[in-house]
């Protein structure tokens, strides 16, 4: 918290860029699998960043290294193995707080960041194969995250699912809840829901963490759910 407030209280910039693997899928339990972006999202001073792509990773690693604050890189590990994409060979710079769209839709929004982004994705699918439309948005960061870009999206669909990888409660995700209901309760024709892992330790165990952390299944069936409403 120190580098997070020194340029607030001196002016003095802290260039430090920390990497932080995240995320389970891998079985590495209770420390090794958590994901701690809310805890950090809420110190004022530092910076989050969630990339789900390997170009983001690219470019938002360089971003952050040349940000006067400080910036922590999250590393979804379950992507580690699991993604691969050719990136550009030189370098590239994507913006710390601009959301991407990951996929367009015109029925309903999934808000998402990180190794979720690829677990809506698959769910999309199933309710493409139902003529429903779903459009994802990738945060990318979720400190400073794209709040413009967020209730764009709900305000085209109308409808929306909040998906994190972290535990339910106090979960980055009830932030963009609460900001959706605040701001754009109007253009809703549903109640925003989330999806989350439940508010317990990440289990070792291979069948448990897959019951913890939420599957395609979960989120196809929250998003019938939505455009049932």
């Amino acid at each position: 918290t120190v580098a997070a407030k020194q340029r607030w209280r001196a002016g003095t910039p802290v260039p430090i860029t920390v990497r932080l693997p995240s995320g389970g899928g891998f079985s590495g339990g209770p420390f090794h699998s958590q994901n701690p972006e809310s805890s950090f999202a809420h110190i004022p001073g530092l910076k989050c960043v969630c990339p789900a792509t390997p170009e983001d990773a690219k470019g938002l690693i360089a971003s952050a290294i040349q940000d006067p604050n400080p910036v922590l890189f999250f590393e979804y590990e379950h992507l580690y193995r699991r993604i691969k994409a050719d990136v550009p060979d030189e370098r590239i710079e994507v913006p710390i707080g601009k959301a991407r769209i990951h996929q367009e839709g015109d029925d309903l929004s999934v808000v998402t960041w990180g190794a979720m982004v690829y677990t809506a994705e698959e769910a999309a699918q199933e309710l493409a194969e139902e003529d429903v439309s779903v459009e994802i948005v990738d945060l990318r960061s979720v400190m400073p995250w794209d709040k413009a870009a967020v209730l764009e999206s709900v305000r085209k669909t109308s409808k929306v699912l909040v998906l994190h990888e972290d535990t339910r409660t106090g979960g980055f995700g009830a932030e963009i809840a609460a900001t959706i209901a605040e701001e754009a309760f109007e253009d809703l024709d549903a109640p925003v829901k989330r999806i989350a892992a439940p508010d317990t330790p990440v289990p070792f165990s291979p069948a448990l963490e897959k019951a913890f952390i939420p599957q395609v299944a979960d989120v196809a069936a929250g998003l019938r759910e939505l455009a049932e409403y």
